[in-house]
């Protein structure tokens, strides 16, 4: 069976969103994909003052910002198939949203991009809240991508994607996978206070010394002794690691290159955790997300990976930066088809679900 469908992703570095149009082909229990056309429609500055500050609204304000922005990713969909020629080519959108309040422990999460507002301006068929079911089954919520990886790519033991948060997952008979620790969301603040977009490459960091002392402080922090399965929210980038950098008291390259270790020391250390039962046969790491187009980042974890026999592996630009909307437009099949779209054995719930509310935009 041959699925038309579009991905939407708003990470939480807030670059922007990123929406894909894939062909996704069925046969026999097999998967395959082909992106079609991809896009990234970064946030202007009104949108992303809005989405960062969605945590401190009234409950009342909240709700209003979630109907307004699923309004805008519909006219952001809208646009695509216009820009794209894609009309009438669209059988299914599934839209992640943009993650705000995550509280697995209380069985809760929220994602902003009301789905029937999607539904409503695209006249779409529109799956969305895709987190939601598995929390409430007392799992994560997160990740959720390593579904895609299971079914769409067969050549890797693991997967990286360093985002706004950088997570791992590990295939087997029962995956594993979690998130590791904040990256760009951070990476991105830093660069911001020097008047910078983002540390493009890594060439900030590179020039900067490293800060023994703020790489212990950051390495202690109680989230990297935590088994998994463990996941985490925006808000610990931003209100503790961002805070412990600024008060170390170093210059912006300086606290650039001190973050940068940090983050390639703790994916380092799991993925030789998560690869100590492995044979000595060489083990291939997909890394996609901004940071894989960091080069400073990713050579530092070539030089912690390598003596472990395990291959660090970029692939081509499309699939570093639409990976995720990818696999959103995946889940939104399996929705669809009323198949397991969440892992249980990933995000630690009682069972897989199929995650993911339905919303009809157009007539049967």
């Amino acid at each position: 069976m041959l699925y038309r469908a579009i991905g939407v992703m708003s990470g939480s570095s807030l670059d922007g969103l990123d929406i894909v149009f894939a062909e996704i082909l069925e046969n026999g229990g097999k998967w395959n994909y082909e992106i079609k056309e991809a896009v990234c429609y970064p946030y202007n500055t009104e949108w992303t003052k809005k989405l960062q500050q969605a945590t401190s609204l009234s409950a009342l304000d909240y709700q209003l910002l979630h109907t307004e922005y699923g309004h805008y990713i519909g006219s952001q969909i809208n646009r695509f198939i216009s820009e794209k020629a894609l009309a009438y080519k669209v059988g299914l959108v599934a839209s992640h949203g943009h993650t705000t309040f995550h509280v697995p422990a209380k069985r809760m999460t929220a994602q902003l991009g009301d789905g029937a507002a999607i539904a409503a301006a695209t006249y779409l068929p529109v799956v969305s809240d895709l987190r939601s079911l598995d929390i409430a089954f007392g799992g994560q919520g997160a990740p959720i991508v390593p579904i895609g990886e299971k079914l769409l790519f067969n050549d890797y033991n693991y997967f990286l994607n360093i985002g706004g948060i950088a997570n791992i997952s590990q295939k087997g008979d029962d995956i594993i996978a979690y998130d590791i620790c904040p990256a760009n969301r951070v990476l991105n603040m830093l660069a911001n206070e020097a008047g910078y977009e983002y540390d493009n490459q890594g060439n900030i960091a590179v020039s900067g010394m490293l800060s023994s002392a703020l790489l212990e402080k950051l390495n202690a922090l109680d989230y990297y002794q935590q088994p998994y399965p463990k996941s985490l929210a925006n808000s610990f980038g931003t209100d503790v690691v961002y805070p412990l950098i600024k008060a170390a008291g170093l210059t912006n390259a300086d606290a650039l290159h001190t973050y940068t270790q940090h983050i390639a020391i703790q994916i380092a250390k799991n993925i030789i955790a998560l690869n100590k039962n492995a044979t000595q046969q060489t083990q291939k790491l997909m890394v996609t997300g901004g940071g894989a187009f960091n080069v400073f980042l990713i050579e530092l974890l070539q030089e912690h990976l390598a003596p472990h026999h395990i291959e660090v592996v970029v692939p081509d630009a499309m699939l570093v930066q639409y990976k995720e909307a990818l696999i959103m437009a995946l889940m939104g099949v399996l929705r669809w088809r009323e198949e397991s779209n969440v892992l249980s054995s990933v995000t630690g719930a009682t069972r897989d679900s199929v995650g993911g509310a339905f919303w009809m935009g157009q007539e049967e």
